[in-house]
């Protein structure tokens, strides 16, 4: 049998099996032995009973010496096909009566009849235990075995107060009656006994075998030899292969364990291999800069200087106008990835927030009134200075107030810029950038974002259905998204995806609804809950709460462009998303985003399609 290319199935099978042969051996020796106890205590009780009945039947012959009587009685009992030879025979061990008559008048051999341990010194012992009464010899070394009993005939008053008395008064034992049996039947049982245990301890040990070896093939062969398979595929390079249905038990953990363990090793190579992405990407706009700007330039100026000497060839200029609108739109495009590369540590000072606004205004203006735009800029002098990064923030202004305009298009439209100072509570801005199990195991989900943020990723059921859901990063916004089914206004089962260790808080119950509430520790900030019950939305951040409300500059971007869909508002501010087709390259909001981010700021995004956009910027007072 094959033990699933791994040898500690072999290893187990030949353990158990070596103990079940010691076992099963262990327990036949003591049961032939019970066994041939019992039938040679059976045949020496039958003996001894046979000879108490000749004894007994012979007292009256023997007191009244009538010896035909006794040969006769002697003579009709040993017919009995297991009995050898009955014999009387005197102290001094001569043979008186025997039913073989060729043994009568005979001295005993005691020795050679194993009867020398019931004399010491050739004198016989005075009384006999039962067990004495019994001896097992062979008259030969090839001869069957011989049971022997020996009944002492004891002298009696009847023997010495009689008229006719033979013997004396100080004569304690006057004979022996001797009864011998053969053993052979008895042997043949044992013998028989004996081939029928080791037949059984044959077929026992060789179906225990069988059953542990299906078991240990099942229980430990198999999955050791599928967690063999999977180590060998993961050296190979292939982290997306899992092992399934791996069980409850200890291996079956383990089995587990390794799909968590490949799971967290694939997402950790997607990171690094994004991590290296952003890293070339960062080496290719820097030698982008140095070796293409110069001919693009070259390009650019070319093209615009034959476009204007060749207004007499319609078809010449229409060319000439492609190559002009691509060349400036690839310099774009080597723009925007040295932006997003050099996303640098702001250098925050003080300033006024509205001398960045009108900076920003006086790069664009001349694009907006191209656009018949009107830009509504309601400034408020009397607005305190911010601690800002100024350039950064007016990168972050300019690139909002050109994508409006390009939202807007040709047509015509209005973009507005209320700058204001608010002071706001955590909740609805407090940004979670950390969260974890009660085992330490990280929740934050990198791949899927929300608005550009990392998620909190918890393993959910619902209705018998298990999935997974990502909370909006973000205290108190509630845009989570719901990998499975929801049970509406029931309460859902949330855990760890990796351990499995429920976030249920039993102790507490929604403040709003009643539902049961989950919890996850955010360091260093504390604890965060929040409502199981998709339909309610409460949450409490006691660390965040407690630090109360805080002063910020809020500035909101509005447009009145053509919007943008609803299903792409959570992903705007991923890099290389983008809603302008091939107009766009998708790291624009990306850009403004890690800017913001760096400020310890906020940014979100509210649209309708065919209505605009608005966006709005939450920059701490103090950062």
């Amino acid at each position: 049998m094959k033990f699933a290319g791994t040898k500690i199935g072999l290893k187990l099978v030949l353990a158990v099996g070596v103990i079940t042969i010691v076992i099963i051996g262990a327990f036949s020796y003591l049961s032939i032995n019970a066994q041939s106890d019992a039938l040679l205590s059976q045949a020496g009780i039958h003996a001894n009973k046979l000879s108490e009945a000749i004894k007994n039947s012979t007292h009256t012959s023997m007191l009244e010496n009538r010896k035909d009587e006794i040969h006769a009685i002697i003579n009709t009992v040993s017919h009995e096909p297991s009995i050898l030879e009955i014999r009387i025979f005197n102290k001094e061990g001569v043979v008186t009566f025997s039913s073989r008559e060729n043994s009568t008048g005979k001295m005993v051999d005691k020795r050679a009849e194993s009867c020398y341990a019931c004399h010491t010194e050739n004198q016989p012992l005075r009384r006999l235990s039962i067990d004495k009464r019994m001896r097992i010899y062979r008259i030969s070394s090839n001869s069957p075995r011989i049971l022997a009993v020996i009944n002492p005939i004891y002298n009696e008053p009847s023997c010495y107060q009689a008229a006719c008395h033979a013997h004396r008064r100080d004569q304690t034992v006057l004979g022996v009656l001797d009864v011998k049996m053969d053993l052979k039947d008895v042997d043949r049982q044992i013998e028989d006994s004996k081939l029928r245990l080791i037949i059984f301890a044959a077929i026992a040990t060789l179906a225990l075998s069988l059953f542990i070896a299906y078991f240990v093939r099942r229980w430990v062969g198999k999955p050791v030899s599928e967690l063999v398979k999977a180590t060998n595929q993961v050296s190979l390079g292939n982290l997306n292969y899992t092992i399934e249905d791996p069980g409850k038990d200890e291996l079956g953990i383990l089995a587990t364990s390794f799909n968590k363990m490949t799971k967290s090793l694939a997402d950790a190579k997607l990171q690094l291999f994004q991590a290296d992405k952003m890293a070339s990407l960062g080496r290719l706009a820097a030698g982008v800069a140095h070796e293409i700007n110069n001919p693009l330039t070259g390009v650019l100026t070319y093209s615009s200087f034959l476009l204007k000497r060749v207004k007499d060839n319609p078809e010449l200029q229409e060319n000439l106008e492609v190559i002009v609108r691509e060349t400036i739109r690839s310099r774009e495009i080597v723009k925007s990835l040295l932006d997003f590369s050099r996303q640098s540590i702001p250098k925050k000072h003080s300033a006024d927030i509205s001398k960045i606004i009108k900076s920003a205004i006086e790069v664009v203006s001349n694009q907006l009134v191209l656009k018949e735009i009107q830009l509504d800029a309601q400034l408020d002098e009397s607005l305190p200075e911010i601690t800002v990064d100024a350039n950064q923030i007016q990168q972050v202004l300019i690139n909002l107030l050109v994508n409006a305009a390009d939202a807007i298009g040709e047509g015509g439209g209005k973009i507005s810029i209320v700058p204001s100072l608010i002071s706001l509570p955590p909740h609805g801005l407090a940004r979670i950038k950390a969260a974890v199990c009660p085992k330490r195991h990280d929740l934050m989900d990198n791949e899927v974002r929300s608005y550009g943020l990392p998620t909190v990723r918890l393993k959910a059921i619902s209705k018998g259905t298990e999935g997974i859901i990502n909370l909006d990063p973000i205290y108190g916004k509630n845009r989570h998204q719901y990998g499975l089914e929801l049970d509406q206004g029931g309460d859902l089962q949330l855990s760890c995806p990796q351990c499995n260790t429920s976030l249920i808080d039993e102790s507490i119950r929604c403040p709003k609804c009643r539902s049961t509430v989950y919890s996850f520790e955010t360091p260093p900030d504390g604890v965060l809950e929040g409502c199981t019950n998709p339909d309610c939305g409460w949450q409490r951040w006691q660390a965040m709460d407690d630090t109360g409300q805080k002063d910020y500059i809020e500035l909101r971007i509005a447009d009145t462009g053509q919007g943008i869909p609803k299903e792409d508002l959570s992903r705007i501010f991923e890099p290389f998303f983008t809603t302008k087709g091939q107009y766009g390259n998708g790291l624009g909001l990306a850009v403004i985003w890690g800017i913001i981010d760096n400020h310890n700021g906020t940014i979100s995004v509210e649209s309708e399609l065919g209505k605009g956009t608005v966006f709005v910027i939450h920059l701490p007072m103090q950062n």
